[in-house]
């Protein structure tokens, strides 16, 4: 069939489909991009929390929300630290934690209510977060922009 166009479609998805894998299995996890991801994803749900903390700030007994991550990626990307191998599921993990394992995690930390007030969350704190959150967000979001921008241009062949 001269004039069928899905053989040249179906390229086209396949090829797209290698790239991705290509970038996504060999380029990408040698790079600082999944790290870069997964800041966002903590970013981001640093920002539900916060706005949680703000829209509840005069709610008796409320516990203010913090997220953990960063501790974490710092564990997963000191060189010094030694990796563990887990040998059975059931074994617990031991070493330094791998990108595919960490993940931003929200919790309530257990910090009474100061005497006079109804609950634990300082607003001017929680605006303070809110400020370095978004600061954190765009500049992970410019690195990822132009990150992209150059791996395009290599792959065009332009200096």
């Amino acid at each position: 069939m001269a004039g069928d166009k899905r053989p040249v479609w179906c390229l086209a998805r396949a090829l797209l489909y290698w790239t991705i894998v290509i970038f996504d299995k060999a380029i990408s996890r040698n790079t600082s991009e999944p790290a870069v991801r997964l800041s966002l994803d903590a970013s981001a749900l640093r920002q539900k929390a916060i706005a949680n903390n703000i829209a509840n700030v005069n709610t008796p007994g409320y516990k203010r929300i913090e997220v953990s991550f960063e501790s974490e990626l710092r564990k997963a990307l000191n060189p010094q630290q030694l990796l563990g191998a887990q040998t059975n599921a059931n074994h617990m993990s031991i070493g330094r934690p791998t990108m595919d394992h960490i993940q931003p995690q929200a919790y309530r930390p257990n910090e009474p209510t100061q005497p006079g007030q109804i609950n634990n969350v300082d607003i001017d704190m929680e605006m303070a977060k809110l400020a370095e959150n978004q600061i954190l967000f765009n500049a992970g979001v410019k690195f990822l922009t132009e990150r992209t921008g150059t791996l395009r241009a290599a792959i065009a062949g332009k200096g």
